[in-house]
């Protein structure tokens, strides 16, 4: 009786022990592991994935900076900007410009025709003007359409990469306050940082 209590005893430690292996796993190897992706945080893989700020902001900002929440229409506007810069070639700065250049003039929203609000005819994200020759009203507030036209005319100012900001803007757009656009630069690197990568 007692042999028989002894050897159900030690077969039971030994199913524990085995089970406990089992479901629990070696040690060394969950310590190997953890030791693995410690050395590779996540927090770092993603931070390597985003736009160098020197490189979305070359020139530092001019004067207080604006920021407005943004819908996700807005964002997705945000996006559709960065996505037409990127198919035309252009680098982040350029859909920095891009995007600050829409938040002055439309807050990224593809505005139709506002009838007594309206200046002119201008319409959608950069408030581009068919009669200027833009292109049609369905052109011109197409996102990526809009966005290309816009990038077409930066492409056209020499030296845009070495401008502040709202000077290269200006010169695209030729405002009637030329100095608005400066005030978006930081929420605008802000976006394509956010986006560029996803």
């Amino acid at each position: 009786m007692a042999t028989k209590l002894l050897r159900k005893t030690v077969l039971g430690v030994a199913g524990l022990a085995f089970a406990g292996g089992v479901i629990g796993g070696p040690v060394g190897t969950v310590l190997d592991t953890t030791a693995a992706h410690a050395a590779t945080p996540a927090a770092a893989v993603v931070q390597a994935d985003k736009p160098d700020t020197s490189k979305l902001i070359p020139h530092g900002v001019q004067g207080a900076q604006s920021r407005i929440p943004l819908n996700s229409e807005q964002t997705d506007n945000a996006k559709a900007i960065i996505k037409a810069t990127k198919k035309t070639g252009m680098n982040e700065r350029a859909a920095v410009v891009a995007i600050a250049t829409s938040l002055q003039e439309s807050k990224l929203e593809n505005l139709g025709h506002l009838g007594d609000r309206n200046d002119h005819d201008s319409q959608g994200l950069f408030q581009q003007r068919p009669s200027s020759g833009w292109g049609t009203v369905e052109q011109i507030t197409d996102p990526e359409y809009s966005t290309t036209a816009f990038l077409n005319g930066l492409k056209g100012v020499d030296g845009w990469q070495d401008m502040p900001l709202t000077q290269a803007a200006q010169t695209v757009q030729v405002s009637a306050y030329p100095d608005h656009y400066a005030q978006w630069e930081t929420q605008a690197a802000d976006l394509v940082a956010q986006h560029w990568n996803s």
